[in-house]
């Protein structure tokens, strides 16, 4: 799904942000993206809706790994947290490499991460995608504010399946976990990528 560009001699690889609005999304990349050097980034692009946004930036590493020649860059985006962009949320996962799941941790809005998560699983499927063969990992955010689930709940309720992936307790605001799980993305990608024959 990674695009090829042979004049650049770069490997673009796609990685969304998903979940529920308001579970820190658009804060994990405004921290990624005023955190990198101005040399390895591109602008923070926003496509605002009524009440939500999708956010668009890319990186390339000045360390970036190199597969078959070809340097790794990444392409971040967010999805609109809403269910009612939903035609939004599906156009972004076209073309995904690697996906981060961003649950808000706290006990009432258990029921907008499992109904985020069943929408990202009907979004995939549409494209004939299967999330046991995409890249991602789990971000439990907001574990700051109190009233939050355990780390081993919210686990439980996302991360019990025959595939476990890494997860990451974060407090975005604040840059807590948020490049542990960048940088667990951007491995697992590398790595999908590099074992393809």
């Amino acid at each position: 799904m990674a695009s090829i560009n042979y004049a650049q001699r770069e490997i673009a690889c796609k990685i969304v942000y998903y979940g529920c609005a308001m579970c820190g999304k658009t804060t994990n990349l405004r921290y990624v993206h005023s955190s990198m050097p101005a040399e390895e980034k591109g602008n923070l692009v926003s496509l605002d809706t009524e009440t939500d946004r999708t956010l668009f930036f890319d990186f390339l590493p000045l360390e970036a790994q190199t597969i078959g020649g070809f340097r790794a860059k990444f392409q971040l985006y967010t999805v609109p947290g809403q269910v009612f962009y939903n035609a939004t949320r599906k156009l972004v996962l076209r073309g995904v490499d690697g996906i981060v799941f961003v649950a808000d941790s706290q006990w009432d809005r258990m029921r907008d991460n499992v109904e985020s998560w069943r929408n990202m699983l009907e979004n995939l499927a549409e494209y004939g995608y299967d999330l046991n063969n995409i890249a991602y990992v789990l971000q439990y955010n907001k574990q700051d504010l109190p009233r939050v689930a355990s780390a081993e709940y919210l686990e439980y309720v996302l991360n019990n399946g025959p595939r476990r992936v890494a997860s990451f307790a974060s407090v975005a605001t604040e840059g807590r976990g948020v490049f542990e799980t960048l940088n667990a993305i951007c491995k697992l990608v590398l790595h999908k990528l590099s074992s393809k024959p």
